[in-house]
């Protein structure tokens, strides 16, 4: 039985992030690296106001999610899958040893950039609770106009289904799901209109740049949550991270891959709840379903002992 490893995405961030991060050496030596690729102190990234930036904001949660991630694997806590939605694939992929981090927050900056500098105003995302992929896709097609465009963009879970576009679109969205007996459609903590086709030429920009970055074949199981299967060669997991800005993110089906691939623990890091109620519905089976998902950031040392538990009880 595996432990999963989920990073989340842009909207887990807060202000102080990287200055709440437990006094580890190996937070220190993530910071250390993360200076050294940037040039520029990383605890500068994480006030309020740094945070309305997407850049700082994609880095901020790359560099948590390998910090806390690391804390966990010198502590005997280590994971065999791992899984990141949207810029959390980012960390996921330096966890599995698939690219370092200093060219990996290389490369989330100009992500970061290029989506910023595309979308500065006037787009932005929607989650719908309480309506299927069907019944929210039809209601998109009412609102999608090219001059006011909306596309599903994420499938968090059966009934939880994320839409982005322009403010109008959006808007539209919004009444039209709350008339259509949704139990909630709120505007997301982002700027920009991510994993749809309207960021497709800032993904080709992205891979471009990627493919001088040195990859290594994954050391760990990686699960591309834009395609919702393990990738097992470097090459495509790093065109996988370059594009997943423009493509749909698949959460519920990554999740329910990962745990026929074995995960019976999944852990989120470095935390936020988002995915740790994400995850219950497809992992919460059993006797122990009130353990089977955890967020670290609720306790890095909890976390640590049940992950250690775990292995004990089922080495397998």
């Amino acid at each position: 039985m595996s432990i999963l490893f989920m990073f989340p995405g842009q909207g887990s961030q807060h202000a102080g992030m990287l200055h709440a991060l437990p006094r580890d050496p190996a937070v220190a030596q993530t910071l250390d690296e993360a200076s050294d690729a940037l040039n520029a102190d990383p605890l500068e990234l994480d006030t309020e106001q740094a945070l309305s930036s997407t850049v700082a904001t994609q880095l901020c949660l790359a560099i948590a999610g390998v910090a806390v991630a690391r804390t966990l694997i010198r502590q005997d806590a280590a994971p065999d899958i791992v899984a990141g939605l949207s810029i959390g694939a980012w960390p996921a992929a330096v966890v599995a040893g698939v690219m370092d981090l200093g060219d990996a927050l290389r490369l989330v900056r100009l992500r970061g950039q290029l989506m910023q500098d595309a979308y500065p105003d006037g787009y932005g995302m929607v989650a719908v609770v309480g309506l299927d992929e069907p019944q929210v896709s039809a209601l998109v097609a009412q609102v999608h106009t090219a001059a006011s465009p909306a596309y599903i963009a994420n499938l968090n879970a059966e009934r939880q289904i994320v839409v982005a576009g322009s403010d109008a679109a959006l808007a539209r969205v919004m009444a039209l799901a709350q008339a259509h007996g949704a139990s909630a459609a709120t505007r997301l903590r982002m700027a920009v209109p991510s994993h749809c086709p309207l960021l497709e030429a800032q993904a080709a920009e992205l891979a471009q740049a990627a493919e001088k970055a040195e990859r290594r074949a994954p050391r760990l199981m990686y699960v591309s949550s834009s395609r919702a299967r393990a990738l097992l060669r470097a090459d495509l997991i790093v065109h996988d991270l370059a594009w997943n800005m423009a493509r749909p993110v698949l959460w519920h089906d990554t999740m329910r891959h990962a745990f026929e691939r074995g995960a019976r623990l999944a852990v989120e890091v470095p935390g936020g709840g988002t995915l740790t109620r994400l995850a219950h519905e497809v992992f919460a089976r059993g006797a122990l379903a009130r353990e089977a998902v955890l967020d670290a950031g609720a306790g890095l040392e909890a976390a640590r002992m049940r992950i250690q538990r775990q292995r004990r009880d089922d080495p397998a």
